[in-house]
This record gives structure tokens, sequence and C-alpha cells, in this order.
């Protein structure tokens, strides 16, 4: 008694600190993971158990004496809680009828069974135990009929919120629970708290039969009938687990769905959250950043932009990708690290993580890697066969300082820079001239180059620049970069050193005696060059915290100024062995690739 008086002390605490709340599902879970033998399981007096008694059979009088309590607590929901709560709905006075079915879901079709059912059989069966010592096969009786269990628990969580609504909203509903919960019945625990026993047995079975099983003698006729019925209580934990996961699940969806404004198309219960966050969208218009936000489903990326006035809903869907047709790149990107591009038929972007993103950029790789079937490392062109078929990432208008076709220079008033919808290039005006379907754009017109308009219509145009011999220094900075010995942003200075032009320089792989300069890394064609056989590599100590060398040649000096100490060191080592013939690498030493030096 002094231990039954304890463990009703400590069920009155935790129900204080629980408050009148009730129970989500954060709560049962907790719980649930506290259904332990050393915390639920009675313990009783040893003087008062009988001695001779083997272990089987007092584990089996645990599980009657514990069915016994547990029927009483059914009996308390259904035929007390349930049916009064019912009888005042049925007369208007406190809550419509339908609440109430709710709140209880199928705890009479639970109390009925383990009443009229399962405790009686239990009951027989220890009365026969002398000459029939074996539950196993009772249990197995009970185990496919547990399975009602699975909707009681999917609405536990449902249930709880109810009666907290319903006791705001009704105060003759909140009076007659608190009047029940008065009762000696209810042992001075709420209704919630009640309602958590039936999501609490299965467990307390699986554990007082693994302790049955454990305890039989190897030769003892009801071995073979509990091991198959430990076997079948544990599949119905496992499914009473499943319908926890899944209503849990159902229910984040849903919060994400009221923040999306409950858009038709998107709400789709079978639908999973894979990942969801902040992102930086970059412009290739004004080379800036702006705050987006991303969702990512099992069969749809959500481009989102954060509503100012949340009313509804806290984000607006600008755009949908399906993940069937989605690529996934990640670019390398000195002015904007830790981006990639995301590629869909009708919409290409480019996004960079936040920083404190960056330490889960792994799980994030792997995130799309699962939901794209693979993360593509290619060149950012389309392939030939998706021109027009699938947006294209559009070069940034600060990477180039020249039609990416005609190769002439841009400028502020005569040349402009517009861009082909459908290889993404930057071209002028002339070179753009001309209009195409575009099959991911509803197959409407759009501008595009030349080129692709050839391609992609068939007709050929009056002025047609192919077979032009294509010069060294018209090789494009990006194609001559992918294979360069070191390839980097540097500035050069003019001769009194105080000024000078920023650009993009790289040394070929298949022409490593000569430094090629770009005014910008996309640009079709290098505007100088410098041949280097001869040259000597001075350093210059660092001034104005800047990283200063030289190319020297009899009166001919270029001085270069690197972004960091590291890659000044880089292209002195690779302009040395350019200026001494050297082109090759000896075996075992490593190329300063253009990756590193980005």
């Amino acid at each position: 008694m002094a231990a039954r008086h304890q463990a009703e002390e400590e069920d009155k605490e935790e129900e204080e600190q629980q408050g009148q709340r009730g129970l989500s599902f954060k709560c049962l879970r907790s719980f649930r993971h506290k259904i332990r033998e050393d915390n639920w399981r009675r313990q009783q007096d040893p003087a008062l158990l009988p001695t001779q008694e083997p272990e089987e059979k007092k584990i089996a009088l645990e599980l009657l004496e514990t069915e016994q309590a547990y029927v009483n607590r059914l009996h308390l929901l259904d035929q007390v809680f349930y049916t009064e709560l019912m009888k005042e709905a049925k007369n208007g006075k406190t809550v419509p009828e339908e609440v109430v079915k709710m709140i209880f879901s199928n705890i009479s079709s639970i109390y009925q069974f383990h009443a009229k059912f399962f405790l009686p059989e239990l009951q027989k069966r220890m009365e026969d135990w002398s000459c029939n010592p074996r539950i196993g096969d009772v249990i197995q009786k009970l185990a496919p009929f547990l399975k009602m269990y699975g909707e009681y628990v999917k609405n536990f969580d449902k249930a709880v919120e109810l009666i907290t609504v319903w006791s705001e909203k009704s105060p003759p509903f909140q009076d007659l629970i608190a009047d029940i919960q008065k009762r000696k019945a209810c042992a001075n625990l709420t209704l919630q708290h009640h309602m958590l026993e039936p999501v609490q047995r299965i467990p307390r079975y699986e554990l007082l039969l693994k302790d049955y099983v454990r305890k039989l003698p190897p030769e003892s006729p009801d071995r073979d009938d509990a091991e198959k019925a430990l076997e079948m209580i544990f599949m119905v934990a496992k499914h009473s687990n499943a319908a926890i996961a899944e209503m849990e699940r159902l229910q984040n969806l849903w919060v994400v769905y009221q923040r999306l404004g409950l858009e038709d198309g998107i709400v789709d219960p079978s639908n999973e959250l894979i990942k969801e966050g902040p992102i930086q969208k970059i412009s290739t218009r004004n080379n800036s950043t702006s705050e987006k936000y991303l969702f990512l489903f099992n069969n749809m990326l959500l481009y989102c932009v954060p509503k100012v006035i949340q009313v509804g809903a806290e984000f607006q869907v600008h755009l949908r990708i399906n993940v069937d047709s989605m690529k996934v790149r990640e670019l390398n990107d000195a002015q904007f690290p830790h981006t990639f591009l995301v590629s869909g038929k009708q919409r290409t972007l480019e996004l960079q993580a936040f920083q404190d993103a960056i330490d889960r950029k792994e799980k994030r790789s792997e995130t799309f890697k699962t939901a794209v079937h693979g993360l593509e490392t290619g060149t950012p062109a389309l392939k030939t066969e998706e021109l027009g078929r699938r947006a294209p990432q559009w070069v940034r208008d600060n990477l180039v300082t020249m039609c990416m076709r005609c190769k002439e220079p841009f400028n502020a008033i005569m040349r402009r820079r517009h861009h082909c919808r459908a290889c993404g290039y930057v071209v002028c005006a002339r070179c753009s001239d001309y209009k195409a379907e575009l099959q991911y754009d509803g197959n409407r017109l759009n501008r595009v180059c030349q080129e692709c308009y050839i391609f992609l219509t068939g007709h050929l145009v009056l002025e047609d620049r192919e077979g032009k011999h294509k010069g060294i220094l018209e090789k494009g900075a990006a194609e001559v970069s992918g294979k360069s010995l070191l390839c980097s942003s540097l500035q050069l200075l003019d001769k009194n050193g105080k000024g000078g032009t920023r650009g993009w320089f790289v040394i070929p792989q298949d022409d490593p005696l000569v430094l090629y300069i770009y005014a910008a890394p996309q640009d079709v064609r290098a505007h100088a060059s410098i041949p280097l056989l001869g040259y000597q590599v001075r350093d210059l100590p660092q001034g104005d915290s800047r990283h200063l060398f030289q190319l020297v040649q009899s009166r001919q000096v270029y001085t270069f100024v690197a972004d960091t100490e590291e890659l000044k060191q880089r292209w002195m080592r690779t302009m040395a062995r350019s200026a001494a013939g050297i082109t090759h690498l000896e075996e075992g030493e490593d190329m300063d690739s253009s990756d590193e030096a980005e």
C-alpha cells in the first residue's frame, strides 16, 4: 500500500508539472520512453509473494493484475467520462456531440474488447494454471485486435487539443470534467492523464511478455506460443509507433501549407517535406543578392519570397520546380562563395547559402543528391538537345566586357548588354535581334542570339559569321581557364605604380609560355598577352597592405598586385617556370589549378 501511495503521489506531481494544457506528442514520446520495468511495474513486498511460485507465474499474475486495473481505467473513460459528457452534449448544454466523439475516438471498442474478451480469458487461464500453465496462446488471440489502438493513438493529440479549446469556450464542459475528476475513481488525476493509459498499454504488454519469455524454462510447453505472441505484440507496437509518426508528419505538413497560404496545386497529404531554409538569390543584372526561402519536398522545390505583411501566410510562392526535371550543380565563384545552381525546365536559379548554413553544406548536398538523383558538376552551358527546352543559366553582366558572340566591347550608350533566352549568353543588341519559340516558356517568342536562332528555327540569316578564323586572343576566358596552369583575378599597375586595371589572368596548359589578360572571367576574347619566356620574376616588399611582384626583362617591367600573399607566391612560381621554358610538371608535383585560385 505504501508503494501504491508513493506511485500515486508521483503521478500527481507529474500532472501538476504538465499543467491543464494536457499532453502533446513531445510529452507523449517522453512518457513512452519512461515505460520501463523499474518505474511502472508495481514493487511488491517479497513477504507477501508465494515463496514456491515459479517466476513465469509471478509475471503472468502481474499481467492479470495490471489488466484488471487497466480495464477499470477504460471503464472510467468510456462509461463515466464519455457517457456523461455525451449525455450533456445531447441536451445541448456543453459541446456538440461530434466533439465528444472526436475526443474519445474508439475508446468504447477498446473497452468492450478488454472487459468482455481478454480479461475473462486471462482470468480463466490463471485459474487453470496448475493443469495448463500457459498464456502465450491467449495473447496470440489478443494481438490482432490491438491494431485498433492505431486509430486511438493517431487521434490522441487532437483529442487533448479539443479538451483544451472547448474548456475555454464552454464553462459547463469544463465544470463537468472538473466534477468527474474530483471523484474517488479518478484518484485525483485529470482526464488527459487517464486518456494516456491506452497509449502506454501496448509497450507495457511488450515489456511484460519479454520478461515472461526470458523466465520460461527451456522445456516449458508455453515457450513456442509465448515467443510467437511476443513477435506479434512487437509488430503491433511498431504499427502504433508508425501511426504516431504519420500523424506528426501530417501535422507538420499542414503547418507548412498554412505558412504558404494553402495555395492550389501544393496542398497534398502524400508529400514529404525534406528541408526548408533561407537562401540568397544572386541577380544576374545588378550583381546583388536578395533573401528568399526554399521548401524542398519529395516531388517539388518551392522558391518563395517572405511576405512583408504576414496576414494569412508567411511566404508567397514565386516558382515551383518539379524534382523529376530538376538539376543541381555546385559553382566555383570567387565573388559569391558557396553558390549552387538549381535548374528546372521553366527557370534557372543561382543561389548562395547563408554563412550559418555552410557548416551543414555536406548535409544539404546529400539532401539535394537524394532528391534529384545526383549532383552535376559539368559546364554551365546547356546541352544542344536541351536548347529551348530548359531555362538556361544566365551569365552575370559583370563577368563580361564584350559581346559573347561578335566580341565587340560593351559601353553604356551605344552597345548595351542583353541576354539570350535560349543559351544565357550576354550579347549585344545586334547579335540578339532575333525571336524564336522556346518550349520551356510555353512556346512563346523570346529574344535569342543569332546562333540559337539558326539552331532552333533552321532559318539562315544574311550575315553569316561562320568560318571566321579564331585567333589565339579570341579563345574564351572560361574555356581557357578550365584548362590552365593558373588563373585568377590580378591588378596590373601602370608605370608610376599608382593606378592600373584589374583583369582576369590566365596561363593555359596548351600555351604555357604566354600570359593572357582578359577584362572579365567570361569574356570570349583576351585584350592582351605577354610572352613569358626570358622574363625574371621579382618579389617586392609588401606596401600599403598590397601583395606586389614583377615581371622584368631589359627595360620592360610589369607590376602585379595579388589579393593574398598565398596567391602571389603561386603566381610567382608558375611564371618563373614558364619564363624558364619549363612546360611540364615533374612527377609528384601538383599543378596550381584554376579551381584553387578562384
